[in-house]
């Protein structure tokens, strides 16, 4: 499964620019866990097929009252259980933005949402008025479709607050039925891997804004790869950002795609929880593995929610282990500059040599997929082996230090259950 978004990714800093969307195009197919995203300012369609329907169970709009805070102004189905999503489609921190648009999930059910903050001349909205219009659907497959329709309604609600005749129009053509879970159980299970699409379900088709993954990759630099270990080991990793919330949403997404593999057999992929508020405790608390974001401070100190914390660019961890792992190994610095050196030789081909242009989230995948899948491969062929004993040579041989990633190596086989015996010595305790 998946989906599309748009507008800009990570937060940069002043000196950074960011040249805006571009006309782009891309075909390429990820674990069918990751939903994927695009600009709603870009033209930036992937092929898909006619019979794809759109699954939307329920479209609403949320305000924010003076008195009142955040409130479910209209819903269809009228009759559709809302509880919580006014602050989910409305995130802590909104009224600072004039827009924003998020990513969310309820249950088994996932959202987007367009926020927007208009000033009016009114002594009882005081000089604001703030809306959300947001979809619910059964997969985050197609939501990214709507976005731009989204967009629109917001502004359509601010200016002629109380008209939903499109909305309307738009729930009668675009509603599907809901899945039970044994049934949304059956149609992953049957004829996939963990990391492979189900036959049953769309193949996941990517849209980002251009830029996307570079610019992530330019925001956390050689500590992508610090990103790369807590993805694989599957750990629970929450992003923090004041709003704008749709730019941590691409964090998220980014993190994901790091732990992209080909090999089955591996367990579960990771879950991506987008947005997250305090009302989420009570889920997140039950789930061994997700990578989420939050506007919400408060986070940060229940510990227990969470592994790893990424307050913008600084990574935190108060797991011992874990820590070990947030300093950066010379294999990493070396991994870094040969994804730098990939992108530098793509960019190069496209324009001194004129040949056709590899989408940039294709480029980004395939390094990680491939690094993964020979990290994996290797341990699973040395666990296969008469003496399964992992050296100094293998280690490098899956781009890892022998000495630095040492804790990270011995974590990560056992999360996997893959039986080898590490023949690497530890400088500390030497022979």
């Amino acid at each position: 499964m998946a989906a599309d978004e748009r507008a800009p990714l990570l937060k940069f800093s002043e000196d950074d620019e960011y040249d805006g969307p571009r006309n782009r195009k891309a075909n390429y197919r990820l674990p069918s866990q990751f939903p994927g995203f695009g600009d709603p300012t870009e033209d930036f369609i992937l092929p898909l097929s006619l019979s794809e329907s759109d699954h939307i169970v329920c479209v609403f709009v949320v305000t924010f009252d003076t008195r009142s805070g955040n409130m479910i102004e209209w819903c269809m189905p009228e009759d559709f259980e809302l509880d919580g999503v006014e602050f989910k489609a409305m995130v802590s921190g909104s009224h600072t933005m004039t827009k924003d648009f998020v990513y969310f999930r309820m249950e088994n059910l996932y959202g987007l949402a367009c926020f927007e903050n208009m000033p009016v001349e009114s002594e009882i909205e005081r000089g604001a008025r703030m809306k959300s219009v947001g979809i619910l659907s059964t997969s985050y497959t197609l939501l990214y479709r709507h976005m731009q329709f989204l967009e629109t309604q917001v502004r359509h609600q601010l200016e002629t607050p109380g008209n939903y005749s499109q909305l309307q129009a738009f729930y009668h053509d675009k509603k599907g039925n809901l899945i039970s879970d044994s049934a949304i159980s059956g149609m992953s299970s049957s004829n996939s891997s963990p990391s492979t699409p189900s036959r049953e379900l769309p193949e996941m088709k990517i849209t980002h804004p251009a830029g996307c993954f570079s610019q992530f990759i330019k925001f956390f630099g050689e500590r992508i790869f610090v990103l790369w270990k807590y993805a694989l080991l599957q750990r629970r990793m929450l992003f923090f950002s004041p709003p704008p919330i749709g730019v941590v949403c691409y964090r998220v997404y980014c993190a994901c795609c790091l732990a992209n593999r080909d090999i089955p057999g591996l367990g579960h992929d990771m879950k991506p929880h987008f947005y997250v508020n305090i009302a989420d405790i009570e889920t997140l608390e039950s789930e061994v593995a997700y990578i989420a974001c939050t506007t919400e401070k408060i986070f940060e100190m229940k510990t227990c929610l969470y592994d790893v914390y990424i307050d913008n660019q600084v990574i935190k961890s108060h797991s011992p282990i874990l820590k070990d792992m947030l300093k950066v190994s010379d294999a990493d610095r070396d991994k870094y500059a040969k994804l730098n050196n990939q992108r530098s030789a793509h960019q190069f081909s496209y324009e001194e040599l004129g040949e056709e242009a590899c989408n940039e989230e294709e480029l980004f995948t395939m390094f990680f997929t491939e690094l993964n899948n020979r990290l994996f491969q290797t341990l699973l062929d040395v666990s296969m082996s008469q003496d399964r004993q992992l050296t100094s040579e293998h280690m490098k041989s899956m781009g890892l230090d022998p000495y630095g990633d040492r804790s990270f190596l011995m974590e990560l086989v056992e999360h996997y259950g893959i039986d080898v015996v590490l023949m690497v010595d530890n400088p500390c305790c030497p022979k």
